[in-house]
């Protein structure tokens, strides 16, 4: 069988009966009647024939074989570092960790929200802050975010940020590009060499330690900074924070950084899970996502998303932040890296890794040869006038890669990798010998003396029996892909192939540093080539970078590519963005953050753009129009006919189409937004093109641009010029990368095809089967949508008290993941079931909404009442179906068994329905004590 064979759901035989079903007669038929001639393409992509699994396994192994993994001791954030085996192999590697979605279901996701709660904690006790998010894209976003957040609360007026000359270059550029639109001026001093802060600036930004390898006393500075109302960012090093006084015990407001360090392999830049965490006071301004504790309907303690987690579609255009994402499968290895470790020996990892450090400065000392700094972590910096090159590239030789900072100077930076050997031949470089006790170079001063980790989970877990049981006590309490189908409306939760994950932890993908040298990452090099030309190709564009890190990074870069292109034709004045009122949360705020103003544009009783007002909208500001943001197809799910009226009429006016790619999986083979009239779009690779969702991050959001925005794409954050950087490395999480690629090498061009088609059939057969019993709210040409579907439920919680909450909580009962609820509209739920799905699997969903539409129609005739039925009190446990007492109207059989289940291979959720607004009363953002369960 062919790869496309085993990636779509319904065979042959199936789509002829859903077609049927229907009213079609083949795929080709409907997608003529579904998709606006305007807009249909009628080629074929310019992509190689499909590759078998072994075919594309084996170019893989070619392509990965032109990478070098040399020993790199270059630092600058990014370390070598041992992931343990248990949890390579049981959360990287392990479906039930990896397929599973954003846990906005609370109820079924208790066990990622546990190790996102042990990774706050882990956080917030290393850097001494009160809270943590669940973390950030990378310690570029998270030190960008830390700058906008302390101008959001500093009481100084400046628009000054002043950040330390010893920072990591690449969070630098990331930081450039942040605060330029937002009219952040940055200042860089080097506070190292005397240099005075100004007399106002709202936030200040330390490295600690340097990017040098330099530790510092920053208490004063900090108080400095305080004094005249200015926040602090410390972006700190997790593992030198075993050793090291922490940022909160020197009077830090914000503290950020990576977590790359704790088990995560480099990638060649990503993913990596970023952490921001706050002192007491900034909790309530913290973006991205936080785990808080609540209660269940029993009142048992049980974990959920706090309410900011979804602000950036509560408040769009005042939104604090676009990231609505987090990197939960990375922050979950990090996360168990210090469960497994546990303090003592993440503080013993931490000393071997400076005692290395200490040798190499020995060494160097005993040759006379200069260290620039007394006190370091893990980095040392020599001094060596005119001879870092010779010295970078004798150890090259030696098989080991150090930083080249300039002419005079080299940078080694050891982890819990270096061994002996590799300070031997680091020294060799210099013409230097290993000898001598290294010293510590860590100032009494500045040693930690407080404890940290103290919570019991980070003292339970030590032996590999121990970790892989609880491990899989985890993964026991979520649903994701591997226990079945997740319909999410606008999130594509479709087949993860295992032969697209294989490739991630081979050492020569998994083990280089995106600073490596070129003659080290030939193979990465020509993977990402490859992978943004076919990109272009499939989205009619004639560039692409991959370079942003998720979705909302993606949407940022293609607007700072329409705002460069208009500041390069001197029309600085063009600031106007228009976003039609049904879009997602995240496209206001990104354009806030590009520098733009939003202008809302209405939508008509179908859900399509009302081309009437966005007529009145451009005419009202046609001088000052930038753009347009519009998803095709639309957020509601539908083939829009007037998007090529729309193109046309903005394009008039002088502005720029931005098309948000979340729904290509309509497109792929049918449709190229790069020829129907966009000028740029981002691409959801963890959505159309397969890399996995990871509990809510990973993802990659490519941007694709026409030629004429090409030159203004992010470029390399470690290349001088005038580019921008939307993350830390020059290709974003690079390591994930070729996922997609196989997904592409092995689909081929008639297999995407055949992947949407096979999308929209399966999206239309729901709305035909349910159409009867929940009216279907939206639809394009002859009654047809696109790749998902909005049921609407309004008509019956009117009637019967019914809510869309209590129709998701049933469809647990019924072993389902819910679809995505009230967006874009309340009181709705969007279905989009995927070409993964097998037509068993979707007429199970359908017979289980069928029996849901039975039981509201008994609360209609008053069978049960509104306040005790099956689906307000879903989901059932089994503790609570077993229970000595019921006193329910309905029995305990259809609570727990209603019709359809396999009683044999039941899905029990681990918790009740959970209280959300206690939790966003009573905000616990930590490991609670064992002591607070039983209170």
């Amino acid at each position: 069988m062919s790869f496309a064979s085993r990636h779509i759901g319904p065979e042959a035989g199936a789509q002829t009966q859903m077609l049927k079903a229907i009213g079609y007669a083949s795929l080709e038929a409907l997608m003529d009647a579904a998709i606006p001639e305007v807009i249909r393409w009628h080629g074929t992509l310019d992509l190689p024939a499909a590759a078998s699994e072994e075919e594309a396994i084996a170019e893989l192994r070619e392509i990965a074989g032109r990478n070098t993994v040399a020993t790199s001791m270059i630092g600058l954030g990014y370390y070598g570092t041992f992931t343990p085996a248990v949890i390579r192999r049981n959360v990287l590697e392990n479906p039930a960790w990896y397929t599973a979605y954003t846990p906005y279901q609370p109820e079924i996701s208790q066990g990622r929200l546990e190790a996102l709660l042990n990774f706050q904690t882990m956080v917030t006790d290393l850097t001494a802050m009160t809270t943590a998010n669940a973390s950030m894209l990378d310690e570029g976003t998270a030190v960008a975010e830390a700058m906008t957040l302390a101008r959001r609360s500093s009481k100084s007026r400046s628009n000054v940020y002043v950040v330390d000359a010893d920072t990591l270059p690449q969070t630098l550029a990331v930081l450039r590009t942040r605060a330029e639109p937002l009219g952040i001026d940055l200042v860089k001093v080097d506070l190292d060499a005397g240099g005075e802060l100004p007399a106002e600036f709202f936030g200040l930004h330390l490295q600690y330690p340097g990017a040098s390898g330099a530790v510092r006393d920053h208490a004063a500075m900090i108080e400095a900074a305080h004094g005249v109302g200015a926040l602090v960012t410390v972006a700190a090093d997790l593992l030198a924070l075993t050793l090291l006084r922490a940022p909160g015990e020197i009077g830090a407001d914000i503290a950020a950084g990576t977590t790359q360090r704790f088990g995560v392999p480099l990638g060649f830049g990503g993913p990596h899970a970023g952490y921001l965490a706050v002192r007491a006071g900034l909790e309530r301004g913290l973006p991205g996502r936080l785990v808080g504790v609540s209660k269940d309907a029993d009142g048992a303690p049980a974990y959920r998303l706090a309410l900011q987690t979804r602000e950036q579609h509560i408040r769009r255009e005042k939104a604090t932040s676009n990231i609505c994402t987090a990197q939960v499968l990375l922050a979950v290895m990090a996360s168990m890296y210090a469960v497994y470790h546990g303090p003592e020996g993440l503080r013993e990892i931490a000393r071997r890794t400076h005692r290395r450090a200490g040798a190499i400065a020995a060494g160097l000392a005993a040759a006379g040869v200069e260290v620039a700094h007394a006190a370091f972590f893990d980095t040392v910096t020599a001094v060596v006038p005119g001879r870092a090159a010779e010295v970078a590239e004798a150890a090259a030789r030696g098989g080991v890669d150090l930083r080249l900072v300039d002419a005079d100077r080299v940078s080694v930076s050891c982890d819990e990798t270096t061994t002996p050997a590799h300070v031997e031949a680091v020294l060799a470089a210099f013409g230097a010998v290993a000898g001598g006790s290294p010293v510590s170079a860590i100032p009494a001063g500045l040693g930690r003396a407080s404890v940290f980790l103290t919570h019991p989970v980070f003292s339970s877990h030590h032996s590999e029996t121990a970790m892989l049981r609880y491990l899989r006590r985890l993964s026991d309490r979520d649903y994701a892909l591997d226990r079945g189908m997740i319909p999410l409306g606008s999130c594509t939760m479709k087949l993860n192939a295992t032969t697209e994950m294989e490739p991630v932890t081979w050492a020569e993908f998994a083990n280089i540093h995106p600073f490596a040298p070129a003659s080290q990452t030939a193979g990465y090099e020509y993977l990402v080539a490859q992978l943004e030309a076919w990109l272009a190709e499939i989205t009619g564009y004639d560039a692409v970078s991959v370079q942003p890190n998720a979705g909302s990074q993606g949407e940022l870069a293609g607007l700072l590519a329409i705002r460069g292109y208009h500041r390069s034709r001197g029309e600085t004045h063009r600031d106007v963005c228009l976003i039609p009122s049904s879009a997602h949360g995240t496209n206001a705020a990104s354009a806030v953050m590009a520098g733009m103003r939003v202008v809302v544009v209405a939508c008509d009783d179908n859900g399509n753009v009302d081309l009437a007002d966005l007529a009145a909208k451009i005419e009202k500001h046609a001088d000052t129009l930038s753009a347009i943001m519009v998803t095709y197809p639309s957020t509601h799910g539908v083939y829009e006919k007037g998007i090529a009226e729309l193109c046309a009429a903005v394009h008039d006016a002088g502005g720029q189409v931005y098309v948000d790619g979340a729904n290509l999986n309509a497109l792929v083979g049918y449709a190229k937004p790069g020829r129907f009239g966009a000028d740029v779009s981002h691409l959801n690779l963890h959505k159309t093109f397969c890399i996995p969702h990871g509990g809510g991050g990973p993802g990659v959001g490519p941007v694709a641009v026409r030629a004429h925005l090409a030159e203004f794409l992010p470029g390399d954050p470690l290349e001088p010029g005038d580019h921008h950087a939307v993350s830390a490395a020059a290709h974003g999480s690079a390591g994930i990368l070729p996922i997609s690629w196989a997904y592409l090498r092995m689909m081929g061009p008639d297999g995407l095809a055949a992947a949407t088609a096979v999308a929209v059939l399966a999206a239309n057969y729901v709305a035909a089967r349910l159409r009867d019993h929940f009216p279907v709210l939206y639809a394009g040409n002859e009654g047809l949508v696109a790749h998902e579907c909005i049921l609407d439920l309004r008509p019956l919680t009117k009637a019967t008290g019914v809510t869309v909450d209590d129709v998701a909580k049933r469809l647990i009962d019924y072993g389902f993941h819910a679809p995505t609820m009230s967006f874009p509209v309340a009181g709705t739920l969007m279905v989009e079931p995927t070409e993964s799905e097998d037509l068993a699997e979707l007429d199970r969903f359908c017979d289980a909404m069928i029996a849901i539409r039975g039981e509201i129609d008994r609360v209609a005739a008053g069978e049960w009442p509104r306040d005790d039925n099956p689906l307000r009190n879903a989901p059932h446990t089994a503790a609570s179906v077993t229970a000595d007492e019921w006193a329910h109207a309905y029995p305990r059989s259809l609570a727990g068994f209603p019709a359809g289940v396999d009683q044999t291979s039941k899905y029990w959720p681990p918790v009740r329905r959970i209280d959300g607004a206690y939790g966003d009363r009573n905000l616990v953002c930590s490991c609670p004590s064992p002591e607070a369960f039983e209170e």
